[in-house]
């Protein structure tokens, strides 16, 4: 099928400092900062704040753009934090902003945070915006490390907040469109007892989809290096004490996240022989129940190839597989790149046109691309940005509430702009 790609707008939004506390504007990219609302954006930038000592010497800032452009709605005058704010859209307008802000006096290098969400009109962001709590089960002892997820499932009117304590689990916040939070337990996290030392394997940055009581949940392992020759050589190499690895994708649902906690870990990727490298790309979920997922991955880590495993050839590969019931329907590679040798896909994100076809968008390295599914064969068309975004994107997604729209809102980090966070409306016929 032909399509008419047009870049209709691509601009600046924010610029900002280095916070140097480990996080940054895309820091939460499985949930997003950006959101459409009719003809209006929203989004949620990360602010440095003079002054102030990491880690928590950030704030959030939320920004609108209409017909005149973009303007500044919000900036958090009290709340000092760390991460980004993912956001989530109600149909009948209510935006909510995450935030995390830290209970700590200033100066203090870290310490226990309290989850709060902010709530604005979205037909009238002017208005002022009202504060709410999470309510959670139990006291959990919540950090400004918060790894959060903020989904929604914009017709039902609900919104599902997560948040990591520790390494075992996140727990769980679930908010009614009447603004009523309650606490609806933890999610655990597959343990990894095969292991030299065996630990749990936090899941993070997350893809999660709500969806008429149902969610489901698609999350990387993120842990130290776990085999000790490995680290030792990475050591050598590099000088640096720890190293967190990325090599196994978890897939886990529940028929009802009000009240049934999640079923067993489905383990879709597992890289840990060759040392390779594994990252979420999206999940949606269509009218029939059949859940798509996208990853990008290295089946190996170039640094240890030649001592570890030289007869290994370094691929990248960019994965689209669907899901029923648990298992496992189909798995294909939508691109392959061996190393050196053609265009290495980094992030891909799925779009849901009005007419219910359910395009991809993916970034590779300098160009990005777009492919239709569901087809014979995928084919690539390139999206003709003037300055294209390196590194992690995000959309506006119906994962937080965001509705099927010809337009796909994308925010990131453009080519030569790094402290720049930067916006582009691409039009697809």
């Amino acid at each position: 099928m032909e399509y008419d790609i047009q870049v209709q707008v691509e601009e600046a939004i924010h610029s900002f400092e280095l916070a140097d506390n480990g996080a940054g504007p895309l820091w939460c990219h499985g949930s997003t900062i950006v959101a459409r609302w009719r003809e209006r954006v929203y989004v949620v930038a990360l602010e440095t704040l003079d002054g102030q000592v990491p880690l928590n010497n950030c704030r959030w800032v939320l920004y609108c753009r209409d017909e005149s452009g973009w303007q500044r709605i919000h900036a958090d005058e009290s709340g000092r934090t760390r991460e980004p704010s993912p956001l989530a859209l109600l149909d009948d307008g209510q935006l909510v902003v995450s935030a995390n802000p830290t209970l700590t006096e200033e100066g203090a290098y870290s310490g226990p945070a309290r989850p709060t969400a902010f709530v604005f009109d979205a037909a009238n962001p002017l208005s002022g915006q009202r504060v709410e709590q999470p309510l959670w089960q139990g006291e959990p002892a919540f950090s400004e490390h918060s790894y959060r997820t903020v989904v929604a499932d914009g017709q039902a009117g609900q919104v599902l907040y997560m948040q990591n304590v520790g390494y075992d689990s996140a727990h769980m916040s679930l908010r009614d469109r009447a603004g009523h939070w309650r606490g609806i337990g933890q999610i655990f996290w597959p343990r990894g007892d095969e292991y030299e030392t065996p630990q749990p394997l936090r899941l993070c940055y997350p893809n999660v989809m709500l969806r008429r009581g149902q969610a489901h949940f698609l999350g990387v392992g993120d842990i130290v290096e776990p085999v000790a020759a490995w680290r030792e050589e990475k050591f050598r190499q590099s000088g640096r004490q720890w190293d967190y690895v990325f090599r196994r994708l978890f897939y886990a649902m529940t028929p009802d996240i009000a009240h049934a906690p999640f079923g067993q870990w489905v383990e879709l990727v597992n890289l840990d022989a060759t040392a390779g490298a594994v990252r979420s790309g999206d999940l949606f979920v269509d009218d029939s129940g059949l859940v798509h997922v996208l990853w990008s991955q290295t089946n190996a880590d170039a640094r240890l190839r030649a001592a570890f495993f030289p007869d290994v050839e370094i691929e990248h590969a960019l994965y689209y597989a669907t899901l029923r019931d648990g298992r496992v329907v189909d798995k294909v590679a939508l691109c392959r790149a061996l190393a050196g040798e053609g265009p290495v896909p980094q992030v891909a994100r799925f779009h849901q046109t009005p007419q219910g076809r359910l395009l991809v968008l993916a970034s590779f390295a300098e160009q990005m691309r777009l492919a239709e599914l569901g087809g014979e064969e995928v084919v690539w068309h390139d999206v003709p940005l003037g300055a294209p975004f390196v590194g992690t994107f995000l959309t506006a997604t119906g994962r937080a509430g965001s509705v099927p729209s010809a337009y796909i809102d994308i925010v990131g980090h453009r080519s030569g702009q790094g402290q720049t966070l930067s916006y582009a409306r691409v039009r697809v016929e």
